[in-house]
């Protein structure tokens, strides 16, 4: 049970990290110090697309699943709703580009109103 909540809680982690890099600079526009940690975080995930890498918490959430005894994905709110969006049956290598693409353009369109309303300030 324990490692079952675990790899909930990575999950989760990872759904957030996934917002965070796509919306992140959002947040900048609140609280500007938060720059420093969105972009690298977006690089990171934009990167992970382009070289079609495996993010660092899809084995530990994999590995908490063994240990829960192999469960797989029962039907729990987290798995039910966020794994198809954190893990699409359908991704290719073609997609995950598109995916990097997409986190460019829109960090780049979102950095461009924080610049343009820090200039209006």
């Amino acid at each position: 049970m324990l490692y079952h909540i675990l790899a909930d809680i990575v999950l989760a982690i990872h759904f957030l990290f996934i917002l965070y890099v796509v919306l992140g600079a959002l947040l900048v526009l609140k609280w500007h110090w938060t720059v420093f940690i969105h972009i690298p975080a977006a690089f990171w995930g934009a990167l992970i697309m382009f070289m079609g890498w495996i993010c660092p918490l899809t084995p530990l959430e994999n590995r908490f699943r063994r240990l829960a005894g192999g469960e797989g994905y029962s039907d729990s709110f987290i798995e039910h709703y966020i794994l198809p969006i954190v893990y699409p049956e359908a991704l290719t290598r073609d997609l995950q580009i598109y995916f990097g693409i997409a986190v460019v353009v829109i960090n780049v369109v979102l950095y461009g109103i924080v610049i343009v309303r820090r200039g209006r300030r």
